[in-house]
């Protein structure tokens, strides 16, 4: 099949993409939907925006997938792209009828001069790969769906100097119930977080097990989402939600627990400690000690 790569710069170019024409309400704010797309795409598409995207669909003869992984949403689910994420879509058996749902689309600039634009970087399910995506139960949907009629009807509107404060606000609504909503995701789901806090305390005592950890330094958040199959952010989230803290957290408390052993059992220098955990420094091992015990490595040495 045929594999093509697409960037997406304005709203209009999804709109054009999708066979909608070039009819849109606002340059930098778009809802599509889905139904009503009537443009086949016969060939596999790379896809990135210039945007946030946040669509929500049923597609029951059609794959998503992120990387290698595939994302099935023939029961409906919600994935949130931030501007410049890569998605790719194998629409070869795409059936136009059979896609039911939404997307809404907004640049950047919409929202640089609000209060929003300081709070996006705290919706961390932007950063999430589309097989983490959100599954909605019917209300869930409603409520969603009710964000998104509102911004539509807003849109459809004759522009005025209350439109955007409005537009922006029942987008922010909306990234709020999303973050509501994967709240009860993580909690709903709690048998298989355990299972990945399971595996990623595996994965962490396997690193400290290696005899080249030394070279390979201090485990990354990105090194141990990777062996979990979770990206960054997600790991840190579920983490945060089963634990009250996340993978830095997690990595730390590892540190500090190895630390206490090797300074009791050992009389190794705090020097060759450090650098046996993968400090390069010791500086940042003594200050990363006491900020954790309000103790130096040497007074918790002496203490004990």
């Amino acid at each position: 099949m045929m594999s093509k790569i697409i960037h997406l710069e304005t709203i209009s170019d999804i709109f054009l993409l999708f066979g909608l024409g070039k009819d849109i309400h606002h340059p930098l704010i778009g809802v599509v939907d889905f139904s009503k797309v009537n443009q086949q795409i016969d060939c596999e598409i790379k896809m990135s925006a210039d945007y946030y995207s946040i669509m929500f669909k049923n597609y029951p003869d059609n794959k998503i997938k992120y990387g290698r992984k595939l994302v099935d949403f023939q029961d409906g689910s919600l994935i949130c792209m931030a501007p410049n994420q890569v998605i790719e879509i194998d629409n070869n058996e795409q059936a136009s009828e059979n896609i039911m749902g939404w997307g809404l689309f907004f640049h950047p600039d919409l929202i640089r001069a609000t209060s929003l634009n300081d709070k996006m970087k705290g919706y961390s399910f932007f950063s999430y790969e589309t097989s983490e995506a959100l599954h909605l139960s019917e209300k869930e949907k409603h409520i969603l769906y009710d964000c998104v009629s509102k911004i539509n009807n807003e849109l459809e509107e004759n522009i005025d100097v209350h439109s955007q404060n409005i537009v922006v606000s029942t987008i922010e609504l909306l990234l709020n119930y999303c973050s509501r909503f994967y709240g009860r995701q993580f909690i709903t789901r709690k048998s298989s977080n355990n299972s990945v806090l399971v595996q990623f305390e595996k994965v962490l005592n396997e690193y400290y097990a290696q005899d080249n950890r030394q070279e390979k330094g201090l485990p990354t958040v990105k090194y141990l989402s990777e062996k979990v199959h979770l990206s960054p952010g997600y790991l840190s989230d579920l983490l945060k939600k089963e634990t009250g803290k996340n993978t830095q957290d997690h990595i730390h408390l590892h540190l500090i627990e190895k630390a206490k052993g090797k300074l009791i059992s050992t009389d190794k220098s705090v020097g060759e400690i450090a650098y046996e955990l993968g400090f390069d420094y010791p500086q940042y091992f003594n200050k990363l000690f006491k900020q954790k015990t309000g103790q130096t490595p040497i007074e918790f040495r002496n203490m004990n």
